[in-house]
């Protein structure tokens, strides 16, 4: 019985160490890490806790909703995993970058190069083409006119616009500003897609629409989306749920 007893704590270190370097292995695969974070604004009795203690992992390659109603912190989790914001406490990786080991010139370069941002408002610039907004952080770039010609075509026709190509975003339907939106997030190849309440302004069919095309852009560009909804219908999309609710994580399927 003492020789069973030896044995099996034997083979229980040898778990854990597997354990250890399979927990190792999962999170040099995750595109996005979030330890312990928190997230406050204002002081004292008025302060109000949007982030108190989120932890999850975004892996690499999947399309992941957050969801949660309105003022749930889905927007403020959104900004600290963009950059755009700093937590109070907590870790945030992004491809394997510490953003707190980022300075504003790193951060600016993450978000230009290694992020790209979808947001409900859509955010084209009115007077210029669908091509000219998609090509406008290849531009920010300064690449070259053809590789810049050809990237604009390849998006405008993997977002299904190839024929808008001329249109400005108010001779265009939301759904197809939205799409344009899309393809512009997608210029400079990012890692990772952030996309904001994408669907809020559109109707039910259109925004469907949208989180597929989504979808079919993780598959085909290879990149990792995270997406922020309110809409239950959107869910079954997704590879994984993140459930955020007054500041936490409440479950992750």
């Amino acid at each position: 019985m003492g020789e069973r007893t030896m044995h099996d704590g034997g083979s229980t270190n040898g778990a854990d160490e597997d354990g250890r370097a399979t927990a190792v292995a999962e999170r040099a695969r995750a595109m996005v890490v979030v330890e312990e974070v928190h997230r406050s604004y204002g002081s004292d009795a008025g302060a109000v806790h949007a982030l108190r203690g989120v932890s999850c992992r975004i892996p690499h390659g999947e399309l992941v909703a957050l969801r949660g109603r309105s003022g749930s912190g889905k927007t403020t989790l959104l900004n600290l995993i963009g950059g755009l914001d700093s937590p109070d406490s907590g870790r945030i990786v992004v491809d394997g970058t510490p953003l707190a080991d980022l300075g504003e010139s790193g951060l600016l370069e993450m978000r230009r190069d290694r992020i790209g941002f979808v947001f409900q408002s859509f955010g084209l610039i009115p007077i210029l083409s669908a091509a000219e907004n998609v090509g406008v952080p290849l531009r920010l770039r300064k690449a070259a006119p053809r590789e810049r010609e050809e990237r604009v075509a390849l998006l405008l026709s993997l977002v299904g616009l190839s024929g808008h190509v001329a249109q400005r975003p108010g001779e265009l339907s939301g759904g197809q500003q939205q799409r344009v939106a899309i393809a512009r997030a997608l210029a400079n190849r990012p890692a990772l897609l952030i996309a904001d309440e994408p669907t809020g302004q559109l109707d039910a069919e259109t925004g469907m629409e949208v989180m597929e095309l989504l979808r079919a852009v993780v598959r085909s560009e290879g990149v990792t989306a995270l997406v922020a909804t309110h809409d239950p219908n959107l869910l079954g999309l997704a590879d994984r749920v993140l459930h955020l609710n007054d500041g936490l994580i409440m479950e992750e399927g």
